[in-house]
């Protein structure tokens, strides 16, 4: 039994096939894409592939996928599912192969090779996306067959296929004429090429800056961990009997929560939310200014009011009204338990004898004392507990009860990055399901966050079974000293998300290659694992102290899950002031002059944000919008009321039900991106999702 399906999703429909290893390949002059791979599991030679290889592979595979788009154009007989629309979908076989591993390793092994080929192939990868979506003649077969579905007899996948492959090519611009869509070429290639511009802008940013301590009575407060860290981060840097730290934050983060210096709290805080917004080469403030006013001219080309109802025609929230709606309700919860949370620090403050009043950067210090003073729990009382190793078993052990799989280490395997590991998924019968990267510790090589992507997607089309290769990848606090890489609960809660979307990759049991996602959907598969991660039974599985080996006591699970609503006044508050400046930018209905920083600030004074809180992501670093997430940041908080709602049925039955998982496998994860999301979720719930376990979970009631 083999039942898999690609992870995370990013918002728009691949042409691009996904298969395996394509043959018949052009002789090559060691170009590793070029020849059979000869790995078992037929897994990317990551060995052998040099940034030299990119560039003649990209070329190749643009000029087979054309070649294969020409056969179908040119095929006499009347255009079927089978000859066009299959055939479209086993198109770019080679170009997917290249892309998956060339943007793989751009976001978390890059170099200066890397980056420019990045520069000189976004916009020519999008010239050639447009060149195939605004092909009359392809377009033509494609209406025809979409015109006869009534007659075709069609499976639900081969109907969600074929629908959302035609409403694709009108939204690509298909019905426009030749100068709009000359125009919109123009547009697609020049977002392309700033959205790259932006990431690279941002990894510059973040990189550069360092912390540098040469006293040692700067470091008052910090936990051995934390310093012993900041060691190792000068000793890298050539500056021994230092201690840097930087804006990444497995570094910045314990910074924030101990450091007793004021002073270095607000700068290194300042440098984090100032990133590209400093009037240097790395500027990104005009980059999005200009991103913005090309998407509102791209809605307006093709018809839409705002580039929001362009993106949320497809989503599960349709339009933003509806987006509008949900952020606004719980803005209207979520801000007055933030002020009585900045209420309670600043009397802790004012205890204390300090003569200030709370900013942005003391909130971390001072919610850990509040947290200490409420509940008498210390993060660096439970980090012991969190061994990496041991919560990444423990995720598995969940996988394991939740859906018989299991997680076996694979040596000699070729690896994305030395820092990877590898494992071989299989399911309960002992068939082979899934091969899986985790790679889990900062580079300077790497882009911050956290994300679960896909060398090769599970599919069946053409009677070939493609297994699933997932690529899972964070930046949680590394090993220090003699002691382990030691999480904390945010990261430990982070690893569960990512091993869901990992979870919805491998499980996938689907025939086509082409994908449609959504981000408000797309992150009920990762989110609901969180909910296990805290669970008192799971804990007991995986939360063992690193020295004695003895599980986590019950007096600080009780403790975690009393304090399960502290700080959530603030969390929700920084998230969705974020989400609700993503739909501002994006419901403007035409271009106007602007100044970001203007905007920004004039539209949080707005809504009230207090000045105590920045948004999560401040525009100038706002990566997730510049991306496929524009229009959609507000889809983690509605795909929270789904996954709090999908956790419930567990929570009715038992928490490992297998009735109830299988139902979650079957109707969630094995289908996602191949059928509507509501349908998917009633499907599996038995009605629509309601909003008060979401608002119980984060206690907003």
């Amino acid at each position: 039994m083999k039942m898999r399906k690609t992870c995370f999703l990013i918002g728009f429909v691949l042409l691009l096939g996904c298969g395996g290893q394509v043959a018949d390949q052009p002789a090559g002059d060691g170009n590793a894409f070029f020849a059979a791979y000869g790995t078992e599991f037929n897994v990317h030679p990551f060995d052998r592939i040099q940034p030299e290889a990119f560039v003649p592979a990209f070329e190749e595979g643009m000029t087979r996928q054309i070649a294969e788009i020409d056969v179908i154009v040119s095929n006499p007989e009347e255009p079927t599912f089978e000859n066009t629309i299959v055939a479209l979908d086993l198109s770019g076989e080679l170009l997917s192969e290249v892309s998956r591993v060339f943007f793989a390793l751009s976001g978390s092994n890059t170099n200066d090779e890397l980056q420019q080929i990045q520069k000189e192939m976004s916009p020519r990868l999008s010239a050639h996306r447009d060149e195939i979506k605004l092909n009359k003649e392809l377009f033509d077969r494609v209406r025809t067959v979409y015109d006869q579905r009534a007659e075709l007899d069609l499976s639900g996948e081969q109907l969600y296929l074929l629908e959302n492959l035609y409403k694709g090519y009108v939204r690509a611009g298909a019905l426009l004429d030749d100068e709009d869509q000359t125009r919109l070429k123009e547009i697609n290639q020049r977002l392309s090429k700033l959205r790259v511009e932006f990431g690279q802008n941002l990894l510059a940013e973040t990189n550069d800056f360092m912390l540098v301590v040469d006293d040692e009575t700067d470091l008052a407060g910090l936990p051995d961990g934390a310093i012993d860290a900041a060691a190792g981060a000068a000793a890298r840097a050539e500056l021994e009997g230092k201690w840097v730290f930087t804006t990444h934050k497995p570094s910045m983060l314990p910074f924030l929560t101990y450091a007793e210096n004021r002073a270095l709290r607000q700068k290194l805080y300042s440098a984090y939310t100032m990133r590209g917004d400093n009037g240097n080469e790395h500027d990104n403030t005009e980059i999005v200014a200009e991103i913005i006013n090309l998407r509102v001219e791209k809605a307006r080309l093709l018809d839409y009011d705002t580039y929001a109802d362009y993106v949320l025609e497809r989503r599960m929230a349709k339009n933003p009204e509806n987006v509008y709606e949900l952020l606004n309700q719980l803005w209207d919860a979520s801000l007055p338990v933030a002020k009585r949370e900045l209420v309670e620090m600043q009397a802790i403050i004012d205890r204390e004898g300090g003569d200030f009043k709370l900013a942005s950067w003391d909130w971390w210090f001072y919610a850990e004392k509040l947290r200490k003073e409420k509940y008498d729990l210390d993060d660096n009382e439970l980090r012991p507990y969190f061994k990496l190793e041991n919560v990444r078993e423990g995720a598995f052990w969940v996988a394991n009860q939740l859906y018989g799989l299991t997680f076996e280490p694979v040596e000699g395997l070729p690896k994305p990055h030395p820092d990877a590991q590898v494992f071989e998924v299989k399911e309960s019968d002992g068939s082979h399901a899934a091969i899986m990267y985790m790679d889990f510790h900062p580079r300077e090589s790497k882009r911050q966050g956290a994300w679960c992507g896909r060398f090769r997607g599970q599919s069946r089309v053409g009677g070939t079974e493609v297994d699933p290769i997932i690529n899972l990848v964070c930046n949680f606090t590394s090993p220090s000293g003699d002691a382990p890489a030691l999480l904390s609960l945010d990261e430990v809660e982070t690893l569960f998300h990512e091993f869901g979307h990992a979870l919805d990759g491998i499980l996938s049991n689907v025939t086509y290659k082409t994908r449609f996602s959504s981000s408000d959907f797309s992150e009920l598969p990762s989110q609901i694992m969180e909910h296990w991660a805290r669970e008192p039974a799971v804990m007991k599985q995986y939360a063992k102290h690193y020295q004695t080996g003895e599980p986590i006591p019950d007096e600080l699970i009780e403790k975690i899950t009393d304090s399960r609503y502290f700080n959530q006044g603030f969390n929700q508050v920084e998230y969705l002031a974020a989400s609700l400046l993503d739909m501002k930018y994006h419901t403007l209905n035409q271009p106007v002059d602007l100044d970001v920083n203007a905007f920004e600030k004039a539209y949080f004074d707005e809504i009230g944000l207090i000045p105590e809180i920045v948004s999560r992501y401040r525009t100038s670093y706002f990566a997730h919008i510049m991306g496929s997430y524009a229009a959609g940041y507000y889809g983690y908080i509605w795909s929270g009321v789904l996954d709090s709602d999908a956790f419930e049925a567990f929570k009715e039955t038992s928490l490992f039900d297998q009735e109830t998982a299988q139902r979650f496998r079957t109707e969630i994860l094995e289908v996602n991106g191949t059928a509507d999301y509501l349908e998917m979720y009633t499907n599996f719930r038995g009605r629509e999702p309601e909003i008060e376990p979401l608002l119980r979970n984060r206690g907003l009631q």
